[in-house]
């Protein structure tokens, strides 16, 4: 199980790499194995290539994002986080509380997102 300080390092990487890094970057946080359910109740995405091209759609998107709260248990972490997405109608700013589980060496083994369109305000 890996150290409660990889978790959140992880954490951090992943929310640093969703504002400015590529799809591949994102991707390469999790195994080769992961699923990845966003929102919770949608189709899970299975297998590094898959959640790639899951990504692929923000790679051109200018973001930001916060983290508000993380929770570190076992080889768990719920964290609640702002994204913040600027399109050409304006900001759309969402706080999920994702669920991630890890592997030993902090890799995301899996991801859940808890959030519907109801939590989606645009400015």
């Amino acid at each position: 199980m890996p150290e409660p300080s990889v978790i959140r390092d992880t954490v951090a990487s992943y929310l640093k790499t969703v504002a400015t890094g590529s799809a591949a970057d994102v991707a390469a946080l999790y195994t080769e194995d992961a699923v990845l359910e966003d929102p919770v109740g949608s189709e899970p995405v299975r297998g590094r290539a898959a959640i790639t091209e899951f990504y692929s759609a923000l790679e051109n998107l200018r973001q930001e994002t916060e983290l508000l709260a993380v929770r570190v248990a076992g080889n768990s972490a719920a964290f609640h986080f702002r994204v913040r997405t600027e399109t050409p109608d304006g900001v759309v700013e969402i706080e999920p509380i994702d669920v991630m589980t890890f592997d030993e060496f902090g890799r995301i083994t899996s991801m859940q997102a808890f959030w519907s369109a109801e939590d989606v305000q645009v400015r």
